[in-house]
């Protein structure tokens, strides 16, 4: 049987792709949710791992959830309404979860279409960069059901509440350069050059301390909820654990010394 999820290595940096084509990468199958926790919970725990690219195979990033598993009885959908809520506590919603506790960066590279939960997949990664052939759509009005996968949280924090909102209720589908006109993505690029872009961007990221990086993150991502007291708390304690690596030093006297720092992570 196929890798709902396939991961290739290369130096640094770990590329994720959906592999579910033909079904034009839902990401509702608990294979590929499982699969997706696995990888990325061990490119987090390793510190060579510097980056992480995010992709789909074909032409899709992800449709999000199946419609063929929405039926009453199928899928999500249980036929007690308790059973349904707890399908989503155990399934989809281990994904927002999932991306908010990491720590190493993900970029996402959407290829293709990145439609109702798979706009939102793109929305828990940290940097977007879209293909001309990407299109977007917080859709899920259009089937009668609200976004259960956390994008009423994700959405607003990037592209605004009231952009969010006209998005989520009009559920109307938007290009590239719409996206890149309101700050859901940062680049958009010919459909041959986005892969060799996402790597561009993680490159660079890698260039830099690892511990440096995924502490600068995660004060962002606490940045979205905490208060400004809290985060100059936890800057100054983080700011101390930095101070105390050999990277930091390395980084000082590359500098001073007119030379490319070379970093090791400790």
């Amino acid at each position: 049987m196929t890798d709902a999820v396939l991961s290739a290595r290369d130096g640094a940096i770990l590329t994720v792709t959906i592999n579910l084509p033909d079904k034009r990468n839902p990401i509702s199958d608990v294979a590929v949710i499982e699969q997706l926790e696995t990888i990325l919970l061990e490119a987090d725990s390793d510190i060579g791992v510097r980056a992480v690219i995010l992709t789909g195979a074909g032409s899709a990033f992800s449709s999000g959830g199946d419609l063929k598993a929405m039926k009453a009885g199928v899928g999500l959908r249980a036929a007690l309404p308790a059973q349904t809520r707890r399908n989503y506590r155990e399934g989809i919603q281990r994904l927002p979860l999932l991306f908010q506790s990491l720590e190493v960066p993900v970029i996402a590279a959407v290829n293709g279409p990145a439609i109702g939960a798979g706009l939102d997949l793109a929305c828990m990664c940290d940097v977007r960069v879209a293909s001309k052939n990407a299109v977007f759509a917080e859709s899920f009005v259009k089937v009668g059901i609200v976004p259960g996968d956390g994008g009423a949280w994700l959405l607003p924090r990037i592209v605004g509440f009231s952009k969010a909102t006209e998005l989520a209720l009009t559920g109307e589908t938007f290009d590239a350069d719409a996206a890149l006109a309101m700050g859901l993505v940062s680049r958009v690029v010919e459909p041959g050059d986005l892969l060799a872009t996402a790597r561009e961007i993680a490159d660079k990221i890698a260039a830099n301390p690892p511990h440096a990086v995924r502490m600068t993150k995660r004060l962002l991502r606490e940045g979205q909820t905490a208060t400004l007291a809290n985060i100059l708390e936890m800057s100054a304690a983080m700011q101390s654990l930095a101070h105390a690596t050999r990277d930091n030093d390395e980084a000082i006297d590359a500098f001073l010394e007119k030379r490319t720092p070379r970093f090791t992570g400790e």
